[in-house]
């Protein structure tokens, strides 16, 4: 399973502008480094309250990263 596509898929789900979601990957021998950007009035919906939401995206994200045996990291701007 490709780790980013599943990013896009979920945060395209929950933003009202799927359109807007960009997502820049990088990787090096050690991570896979995924920044998430989205329309500037729909972060508190990917963040979640408390950040709940956010926490549950990089759960999943860094599951379907298991196989790669590399770090995973999603940063939210």
């Amino acid at each position: 399973m490709d780790p980013e596509k599943i990013l896009h898929d979920i945060v395209a789900a929950i933003v009202d502008t799927p359109d807007e979601v960009n997502i820049t990957r990088t990787e090096d021998e050690e991570e896979i480094r995924f920044v998430l950007t989205v329309a500037p009035d729909e972060m508190g919906m990917v963040i979640g309250k408390h950040g709940k939401i956010a926490k549950a995206i990089r759960t999943v994200v860094k599951a379907a990263a298991a196989g790669t045996g590399k770090k995973v990291t999603v940063d939210i701007r």
